[in-house]
């Protein structure tokens, strides 16, 4: 399938990832169409055409398909009812299974542990008596997650001990859960990959990032990593991509565990906050090449052109913008974001520097 230049795109979702999107499409002669329930919203100001309506509105799903010619989504939280309706008029790309698959944690670390990614170890919580059984068996401290639309630390909790299970699970208010061995690890990485529909895949390289109340704050690319270890996450990235027959640009986070392996923690079927340097530091970013891939166009080259570190800002942080854009090499990107709460994502500062340093 090829869409050329001068056709619509079509985003579900309204926020920052669906904005720079719409950039990045733009400058290869694509025209957009945002489909989110929130008015203003930081996609729609750089949009085409935006599309307010609740995501299962059928009447607002049709005319959103009729006006686009491929469909795509900038977070995983979009009900895949929705996009099955849609996608009965036009393609969507990532497919629909992987949306469901990389959308409950659950179905996730089966499909990673199937095709023989290594996660930790896990078992599934529907009631009460389910975590009681497991949590001792995975050992504490362990972590009760919800199964479906946890992101930035949300629906997880930490349970530390034998007697925090039966508060942990009325906290969690009876979800769909999943229970994970706490994991000893050394760093936070990531690799971020690209597929098109020959089956062509290319890989950014591995960053390595840091956590604020869960929530990242800053990407260094690329990780410090030895050959090997950056050979072992392509290896995963590519098995996983091809396992889901994936079309676009796929993010996989990933723990560096104390004895020097890899565990695969999350994927996100979609762009990703760890990937927004890649816009000043590869020839091709992670955006552009989300857009060849779904519109059927070669992938653009992921080489490195600078070393990067990423800085989100979050809440009050961007009353440093000023600051940052005295910094040398520094690029302020904003999000057109009005209300700046505490972790809220309002927008990120890539800092490049010389290969050779």
């Amino acid at each position: 399938m090829r869409i050329a230049p001068g056709g619509t795109i079509g985003i579900f979702g309204g926020g920052q990832l669906g904005r720079m999107l719409a950039q990045a499409a733009r400058k290869l002669g694509y025209r957009t169409v945002i489909f989110t329930p929130d008015a203003d919203s930081p996609a729609s100001q750089v949009a085409d055409e935006t599309i307010v309506a609740p995501y299962k509105q059928e009447e607002a799903l049709k005319a959103f398909a009729d006006k686009v010619d491929v469909m795509t989504y900038e977070f995983e939280n979009i009900p895949a009812q929705t996009v099955l309706f849609a996608s009965k008029d036009k393609p969507v790309q990532p497919s629909l299974q992987a949306l469901k698959t990389t959308q409950n944690r659950l179905d996730e670390k089966t499909f990673l542990n199937r095709i023989g990614v290594p996660t930790t170890p896990f078992a599934a919580v529907q009631m009460l008596d389910d975590l009681i059984a497991e949590a001792p068996l995975l050992g504490f401290p362990c972590v009760l997650k919800t199964q479906r639309g946890g992101y930035d630390g949300k629906g997880q909790i930490l349970i530390n001990e034998r007697k925090d299970v039966g508060r942990a699970y009325s906290d969690m208010m009876g979800q769909p859960s999943i229970i994970e061995a706490f994991v000893e690890f050394t760093r936070e990485l990531s690799i971020i990959c690209v597929r098109g529909f020959t089956g062509a895949l290319m890989f950014y390289p591995v960053v390595e990032n840091e956590h604020r109340n869960h929530v990242l704050f800053r990407t260094t690319a690329p990780a410090d990593v030895s050959e090997r270890m950056e050979q072992r996450a392509q290896d995963l990235a590519r098995r996983i991509a091809e396992g889901l027959d994936y079309i676009g640009v796929l993010a996989v986070e990933l723990f560096e565990t104390v004895d020097g392996g890899l565990l695969v923690n999350e994927l996100a079927p979609r762009v990703h906050n760890s990937g927004h340097w890649t816009i000043e530091a590869c020839r091709t970013s992670q955006f552009e090449n989300h857009i060849r891939a779904i519109c059927g166009l070669p992938l653009g080259q992921t080489t490195l052109t600078h070393r990067a570190v990423m800085t989100n800002l979050l809440g009050d942080d961007v009353e440093t913008v000023d600051d940052w854009k005295r910094a040398p090499g520094a690029t302020v990107h904003l999000y057109g974001k009005a209300d700046a709460r505490p972790g809220r994502k309002m927008g990120h500062v890539t800092q490049v520097f010389p290969l050779e340093d």
